[in-house]
C-alpha cells in the first residue's frame, strides 16, 4: 500500500528553492531561543558569585574578585540580550519574508493550474470552494510561517537544551524532572491525531460558507426581486452556525489538552523543588545551581503547556496545505499539443469528423456529427434549444475534448496544436457576455492589450457600440462594474462583439452575439458583420434567423445531429424544420392563419 505524501513535505519540497533562506530562518530561531534562555543560568551564576565569591564558577577562569566578576557578568548580559534581539530580528525577516514569497508563489501557481483546467471541473465545484482555497488556506499558510514555525522550533530548542543542561548538572534530579515529558508528548500525538480530521472539517465548512456567500452576492438582484432576504439570511445563518459547530468541535478537544499538560508540569516542577531543596541540604548541590534549576525547569516543562496551540496551529496549516496541494495535484485533462500554429499562416478551414460528445454522466449532446466549414465562408448554425449548438464550437474551443472523431482547423487535428495559439486564431462572442470590472476601454481591449484608443473606437463603431459608449458619463473611461451591471444586456453584447473585432481573429464565432439588441441595433450590426466577416471563417449561431439568412450556408441541428443543410432560399423550398421556424419568426404563420 502506498502511503500518501505527507503534508509537511509537500511544502517542504514547494520551498525547496528557498532552502538557503529557510536554514537561516532555522538557525536564527534556535539562537533566538538560546539567547533567551540566558537569564536563569545568569542568575544562577550571580547567586553563585555572591555565595561563593573566590570559589565562584567564574572564579575557575582566573578572575578572584567578586566584584570584577559580576563586572565581567554584567558584560555577558549585555552581550546577550544584544544577541538575541539580533538573532530575533533575523529570524522574524527571514521567516515572515519567506511566508511573503511562499504565499505568493503558492497562489499565482495555484490559480495557473487553476486556469489550466477544463470547464468541466469547475462546473462540478462552486467558485466560493475554490476562492477559499486561493485566500483562506494559502493565507492560513502564511500565518503558520508567520509564527507557527517559530514557536514549534523554539519548543524544541528549548526542551532539548534545557534538558542537556539538567543531565549535566545534576543528573540525578534530571531523570525526575523528566518523568512527565513522554506521557505528555504521548497526550500531544493522541490529541492531535484526533484534531487532523476536525480541522479538515472546518477547512471544507469554511469552502462552503465562501461558496454561499459568493453566490448570494452575485445574485443579490435575483434575492431582492424575489423577496428572498429572509430565506438567503437563514440559509446563511446555517452555513455559518455550521462552520461554528465544526470549529466548536475542534476546540472542545483542543482546550481540553492543557489542563492535563499543566498537571503534569507541576508533578515535575515539585519534584525539582523538593529533590533539589534536599541535595543543598545535603551539600550535594550548590546554592546557584539549584536556584538555576528551580528558574529554567520551567523553561523545560512549560513550553508543553503552548505545545498544543503549537500543534493547533500546525494541524490548521496541514488542513489548509492538504486543500491547496490537492488542487495543485488535480490532472489536465485537456493537454497542450506541441504543433505550433503561427496566426498569419491559418486559412480557417474548419472541419468536424464523425464527432460524439457528452458531459459527463449524461446522454450524448452530438452523435457521429460531421461538418465542414471552408476557409473564408460564413455558416449559420439552428435548432431548438438543447440540440447540441454551443457544444459543437467549446469543443472547437477545446474547451472539451471529443469523446471520439476528430476536429481539424487546416487539415490539422486540433489536439495536436499549441493550445493557446489555437484559442489565438479564434474570436468568441458568447450569448452569456462576461464583462469585467473595469472601464469600458479595458473590456474592449481584453485579449488584445497592445490596442491603442483609435482601434479601439473602431471597433465599437463597427459593434455598433459607439454611440452609446459617447453618452455615458466618462465615455470609453466609464466603470462598467462587476460582471458589467452597469449597462444593458445589449449593450454588453455590443461590447463583447467589438471586443471579438478587436481581435481581429481569422475564425470568428458568433453564439447567439445579438439575442439580447434590439431590431434596430441587429440590423446595424448586420451591416457591420457583413464587413467584418469578409476573408475570415465565420460560425454563427443563431435563434433570430435573420441574423444568418444570407450565410452561404446554413446547418438545422435536432438532438445532436444536421438533419437539414443549405442557403436560405433552399430551406424554405424543403419546407422542413427551417422553414417552419422561419414562418413562425416572420410572423406569415399567423397571416396564413388570418
Amino acid at each position: 500500500m502506498i502511503h500518501p505524501i505527507h503534508p509537511l513535505q509537500r511544502l517542504l519540497r514547494y520551498g525547496n528553492p528557498y532552502r538557503g533562506q529557510i536554514i537561516g530562518a532555522i538557525i536564527c530561531s534556535i539562537f533566538r531561543n538560546l539567547f533567551d534562555l540566558a537569564p536563569p543560568y545568569l542568575i544562577g551564576v550571580a547567586v553563585d558569585i555572591v555565595v561563593e565569591q573566590e570559589a565562584s564558577l567564574i572564579a575557575r577562569f582566573g578572575i578572584q574578585d567578586p566584584l570584577t566578576q559580576l563586572l565581567v557578568l554584567s558584560i555577558l548580559t549585555i552581550a546577550t540580550w544584544g544577541l538575541e534581539s539580533l538573532s530575533q530580528y533575523g529570524a522574524d525577516k527571514l521567516w515572515r519574508n519567506l511566508a511573503q514569497t511562499l504565499q505568493h508563489e503558492l497562489r499565482v501557481d495555484t490559480y495557473n493550474h487553476l486556469q489550466d483546467l477544463e470547464l468541466a471541473y469547475f462546473e462540478d465545484r462552486s467558485t466560493g470552494t475554490l476562492l477559499s482555497i486561493l485566500n483562506d488556506d494559502i493565507n492560513q499558510l502564511e500565518r503558520f510561517l508567520n509564527f507557527g514555525a517559530q514557536d514549534l522550533i523554539g519548543f524544541f530548542t528549548r526542551v532539548f537544551a534545557v534538558g542537556i543542561s539538567f543531565v549535566l548538572l545534576a543528573p540525578s534530579i534530571a531523570w525526575f524532572a523528566m518523568v512527565p515529558i513522554p506521557f505528555i508528548l504521548w497526550g500531544t500525538f493522541l490529541f492531535q491525531s484526533r484534531l487532523a480530521p476536525r480541522y479538515d472539517a472546518v477547512r471544507d465548512q469554511a469552502g462552503l460558507i465562501s461558496d454561499r456567500l459568493s453566490n448570494n452576492l452575485s445574485g443579490i438582484a435575483t434575492i431582492k426581486s424575489f423577496t428572498a432576504e429572509a430565506y438567503e439570511r437563514n440559509r446563511v445563518y446555517q452555513e455559518s452556525e455550521s462552520y461554528r459547530r465544526s470549529n466548536g468541535r475542534a476546540i472542545a478537544l483542543s482546550v481540553a489538552f492543557q489542563p492535563l499538560i499543566r498537571f503534569l508540569i507541576l508533578l515535575g516542577f515539585v519534584m525539582t523543588l523538593y529533590l533539589g531543596g534536599r541535595e543543598v541540604l545535603q551539600d550535594q548541590l550548590t546554592v546557584g545551581t539549584y536556584g538555576f534549576m528551580v528558574f529554567i525547569i520551567q523553561s523545560l516543562l512549560w513550553p508543553f503547556t503552548e505545545l498544543s496551540e503549537i500543534m493547533d496551529e500546525y494541524q490548521r496549516a496541514m488542513a489548509s496545505v492538504r486543500r491547496v496541494m490537492g488542487l495543485l495535484d488535480t490532472p489536465i485533462s485537456i493537454p497542450h499539443g506541441d504543433r505550433p500554429l503561427p496566426l498569419n499562416t491559418v486559412r480557417g478551414e474548419v472541419q468536424f469528423e464523425d464527432i460524439t460528445f457528452a458531459y459527463n454522466g449524461r446522454n450524448p449532446v452530438l452523435k457521429h456529427l460531421s461538418l465542414q466549414v471552408p476557409a473564408g465562408a460564413t455558416i449559420g448554425i439552428v435548432g431548438v434549444t438543447g440540440s447540441g449548438k454551443s457544444t459543437l464550437v467549446k469543443l472547437l474551443l477545446r474547451f472539451y475534448e471529443v469523446q471520439s472523431g476528430r476536429i481539424l482547423i487546416d487539415g490539422v487535428d486540433i489536439r495536436e496544436l499549441n493550445l493557446l495559439d489555437l484559442r489565438q486564431c479564434m474570436g468568441w462572442v458568447s450569448q452569456d457576455v462576461f464583462l469585467f470590472h473595469g472601464t469600458v476601454a479595458e473590456n474592449i481591449r481584453y485579449g488584445s492589450f497592445d490596442a491603442t484608443r483609435d482601434q479601439i473606437i473602431h471597433a465599437a463603431k463597427l459593434a455598433e457600440a459607439h454611440e452609446f459608449i459617447a453618452q455615458l458619463p466618462q465615455g470609453y473611461d466609464t466603470i462598467v462594474g462587476e460582471r458589467g451591471q452597469k449597462l444593458s444586456g445589449g449593450q454588453r453584447q455590443r461590447l463583447a462583439i467589438a471586443r471579438a473585432i478587436l481581435k481581429d481573429p481569422p475564425i470568428l464565432i458568433l453564439d447567439e452575439a445579438t439575442s439580447a439588441v434590439d431590431n434596430e441595433t441587429e440590423a446595424a450590426i448586420q451591416k457591420s458583420l457583413a464587413k467584418i466577416t469578409q476573408n475570415r471563417t465565420t460560425i454563427a449561431i443563431a435563434h433570430r434567423l435573420s441574423t444568418i439568412r444570407h450565410a452561404d450556408c446554413i446547418y438545422v441541428m435536432d438532438q445532436g445531429q444536421i438533419v437539414e443543410q443549405g442557403t436560405h432560399k433552399e430551406l424554405l423550398v424543403f419546407n422542413g424544420i427551417y422553414a417552419n421556424l422561419w414562418s413562425v419568426q416572420s410572423g406569415l404563420s399567423l397571416m396564413l392563419g388570418q
